[in-house]
């Protein structure tokens, strides 16, 4: 299998028991996550070689985030230790129509104030097939962005394949300065994972259409998509272009399917823009959803033949995730395989 590495913020996850809300709440289940942490362990758990670099403080909570990663077979040998604190967010869990709600605590983390030269990029990347980080990861301030290019770059030199998941977050930074820093950095990538929000805010890309103002319509226009990956694909050279499609009935009823332009690794062709199968999702925890389609399509395309097979293993890894519990994806790429296959129909085995 290949190595990947991973770098960005891995949190303690506190949420709200069942669907209460913050206001009910006289407890919260603790577990770890964060996007490229989520991607590592997804990954791992399809056997690859998954490496996650970040910073994490000395003390007990910063041990028992690197003990969540080793517990799933991570490789955590190039997280610094040192700072004082682990980012926080806090999941109210929504249902029906009652949207799910965030709140960070995550101002003054470690690896917010970590310097790129606390990190051996050569010795992070030695043997590495393919690199992956998200758009949090440069939304949490001006050292995290010079880090987030010195891997690229280190990345590059070890003539690993570059993925990005454009991943904006409103809470972190604003559309103008996302686009100050994303658009350079783009430079460095040679597959991009976005949905339409994504392209329109991170990168000022958008389709009529498919734009940010579709992301809560049921509806979606699949000529629109293809014509998003593709501009994406044109303006910025990209490999590859994957377009995310969730159908939001509600909070608790999704429907979920992608759309892929290009190729890479051993799926290098495509000849033009296809879109998968769609999954009808009761939605358990969609956090971690794009982290385990991003960790899917990574596998797919770099152990299928075909990149339409690609796509397909990574919407049936993320639908699978989105009924579990918590921020990782803990299927095996056996079961994903089956779902790919299979009717999806949910029948007990025996």
């Amino acid at each position: 299998m290949s190595r990947i590495v991973t770098f960005g913020e891995i949190m303690l996850r506190l949420s709200t028991p069942g669907f209460q809300r913050f206001a009910q709440a006289s407890a919260f289940d603790a577990s770890f996550g964060g996007g490229e942490a989520n991607v590592a362990v997804s990954l791992a758990h399809f056997g690859h070689d998954a490496r996650f670099v970040s910073k994490l403080p000395a003390h007990a909570i910063g041990q028992a985030a690197v003990n969540r990663l080793r517990q799933y077979g991570v490789d955590t040998g190039h997280i610094v230790r040192g700072g004082d604190r682990v980012g926080i967010y806090f999941l109210e869990t929504g249902a029906s129509q009652r949207p799910s709600t965030v709140v960070y605590d995550r101002a003054h983390s470690a690896v917010s104030e970590m310097e790129p030269s606390e990190v051996g990029w050569s010795a992070a990347f030695d043997g590495a097939d393919w690199f992956h980080w998200t758009g949090i990861t440069p939304a949490l301030g001006d050292r995290a962005r010079q880090s987030v290019e010195a891997a690229c770059r280190a990345a590059k030199a070890a003539s690993a394949t570059v993925s990005c998941d454009l991943n904006f977050r409103s809470k972190l930074w604003t559309t103008e300065e996302a686009q100050a820093v994303m658009r350079p950095l783009m430079a460095h990538v040679d597959v991009c994972i976005a949905n339409e929000e994504d392209a329109d805010r991170s990168l000022g890309v958008t389709t009529e259409g498919a734009g940010a103002d579709a992301a809560e319509d049921a509806t979606l226009s699949e000529a629109g998509y293809a014509r998003l990956a593709e501009r994406l694909r044109d303006q910025f050279g990209f490999d590859a272009v994957a377009i995310t499609l969730r159908e939001s009935h509600s909070a608790s009823d999704n429907g979920w399917s992608a759309m892929l332009v290009g190729g890479a690794g051993r799926a290098a062709t495509l000849a033009e823009a296809t879109r998968s199968r769609v999954y009808d999702v009761r939605l358990v925890d969609r956090v971690g959803g794009g982290d385990s389609f991003a960790a899917g399509l990574i596998h797919g395309l770099l152990t299928k033949d075909a990149a339409e097979e690609a796509l397909a293993f990574a919407v049936a890894a993320s639908a699978l995730k989105q009924t579990i519990p918590g921020d990782l994806n803990l299927t095996t790429a056996v079961e994903v395989e089956k779902l790919a296959r299979g009717s999806g129909a949910g029948r007990v085995e025996r």
